[in-house]
């Protein structure tokens, strides 16, 4: 049915929604409106002594003078405008203020029961939906939030108010908070009286941490990539730099962040696979190689906030060795461009997303000697000083959140040696099994994010501590298996595990 119902003055119309059935239009002077389960009545109410929402029923429209309103489980009112009840009781049901973009008022003057209020608010020009209960409010009842990527413009956002009474207000959103922007934020009750969205009570958003990963995470993705390149390099030397051709490796590992300076804690995985082939210069001590490889990180984060990160790299390398007094020299540069894509899980339950490109460089050199002891023994100290620089980025989540990231720098340094053994397994095969540790400090300090205008500091400066072990197995006289684990764990950074495997092959 389609219209509108009116009743004259003083008349006594009762509009009853079976089951299942619809009804479009505006109804007045009605002394009862019942929607029954499954049913949907859309339209405006003026002048009607009752309307009673049955479990599971919808209505969409505005109220104006109705007298009496109670609300079933599983039901749910749709504001279409700003409304006005007399006496209102939530029996488990619903009333939704409009969307996200449009803010209503709800003026109501005794509250009972329990219920669930969906409201929105723009904390940065101070816009709302407001739940105005002008005499007494009882029962418990849910508020559940919209998120939005604005930041707030005031210190405070007044969302509910009752004359008096004893009832209590809280949000249902994911973590008890909203995400507004840069910020979330807590429901706090001030008096007797009115409730606040409250800036005191602000923490870091999601949208802010997983930007800030997106933009911390290449200089982990790089220095992971060129890890299975210093495993080539050092079979090279193990080999006394005769092994020159092609070769493979399949990487991966696990970061896991948790930067006390900003809040910021994720998980970081890593998988990837890399080509070189290399060769010997001449009669020289010196092998030149060339690499090209592709890794996804995916990043895990809270509230069910994600992004990931395809790195796509090529690079040049170069190692020298003196044979006869084993000192060495490895250098290498590498250019990476990095696709980064983000998926925000919001406290509401909603989900905003964004993405963009960006690239960079890394560099390493490697100083060490190579010094064989007896039975095969060797070992092997080193000190490695390794940069990378990823350029910044300004870019939006489909929200309005606004993200500019600085240009993202590292220095390492880093101590340590390999002690391994080299035993032959008859003919041309042998095997050498090693262990490795190292101290390693990170230098740089400063790795500025910008959210809407909101400055954060990516900081993942200190020392840490790395342990490994591998095995090079020379199957024949040119193929070679390699196979290699790690781990590492420093001040606000753990690499639980890495791992690597691979092949080459010499001509």
């Amino acid at each position: 049915m389609i219209g509108n119902l009116v009743a004259q003055e003083g008349g006594d119309l009762s509009l009853v929604l079976a089951e299942r059935s619809q009804l479009a239009g505006n109804v007045q002077n009605a002394q009862l409106v019942s929607v029954q389960g499954g049913s949907l009545l859309v339209g405006d109410l003026d002048r009607v002594q009752v309307l009673s929402l049955d479990s599971n029923a919808q209505f969409t429209g505005k109220t104006v003078d109705v007298q009496q309103a109670g609300i079933g489980g599983g039901a749910n009112w749709t504001m279409t405008d700003t409304s006005s009840v007399g006496s209102l009781a939530m029996n488990g049901g619903q009333v939704t203020f409009g969307d996200n973009a449009t803010f209503y008022r709800l003026n109501v003057e005794n509250l009972s029961g329990n219920g669930t209020f969906v409201m929105a608010s723009d904390f940065s020009n101070g816009n709302t939906d407001f739940l105005n209960v002008t005499g007494n409010a009882s029962g418990s009842h849910g508020l559940l939030m919209g998120s939005n990527g604005a930041d707030p413009s005031l210190d405070s956002l007044k969302v509910v108010h009752m004359g008096s009474g004893d009832a209590q207000f809280s949000l249902l959103n994911q973590g008890e908070q909203v995400d507004l922007g840069a910020y979330s934020y807590k429901l706090v009750q001030k008096g007797d009286q009115d409730w606040y969205l409250d800036r005191e009570t602000r923490t870091i958003s999601p949208m802010t941490r997983t930007v800030m990963a997106l933009f911390n995470t290449p200089i982990t993705i790089a220095y992971g990539e060129m890890t299975s390149l210093r495993s080539r390099m050092g079979e090279l030397r193990y080999n006394q730099g005769k092994n020159a051709g092609v070769w493979m490796r399949a990487y991966g590992n696990q970061h896991n962040i948790a930067d006390a300076s900003s809040g910021v804690g994720y998980q970081q995985n890593q998988r990837g696979l890399t080509f070189g082939a290399d060769a010997q210069l001449g009669e020289s001590n010196w092998t030149l190689g060339l690499l090209a490889g592709h890794s996804r990180s995916d990043l895990n984060l809270s509230y069910g906030s994600s992004g990931s990160i395809d790195s796509y790299y090529v690079g040049g390398y170069a190692t020298w060795m003196d044979p006869e007094s084993g000192y060495y020299v490895d250098s290498v540069l590498k250019y990476n461009r990095y696709q980064n894509d983000a998926k925000v899980g919001l406290s509401d339950g909603t989900r905003t997303k964004g993405d963009y490109d960006t690239h960079g460089m890394s560099a390493s050199v490697e100083v060490g000697k190579h010094i064989k002891l007896d039975d095969g023994y060797f070992i092997e100290p080193f000190a490695q000083v390794a940069a990378a620089a990823v350029a910044g980025k300004d870019f939006t989540l489909d929200n309005g959140f606004d993200a500019n990231g600085d240009v993202s720098r590292s220095l390492l340094g880093k101590v340590g040696t390999t002690l391994g053994k080299t035993i032959s397994l008859g003919g041309d095969s042998m095997i050498q099994p090693y262990v490795k540790a190292a101290f390693a400090h990170e230098f740089a300090q400063r790795n500025q994010v910008q959210v809407n205008n909101n400055l954060f500091n990516n900081d993942l400066s200190g020392s840490r501590a790395e342990l490994g072990a591998g095995v090079a197995w020379t199957v024949a006289k040119d193929f070679q298996v390699y196979g290699e684990a790690g781990y590492m764990n420093g001040k606000n950074i753990e690499m639980p595990y890495s791992f690597s495997l691979g092949a080459s092959y010499r001509f």
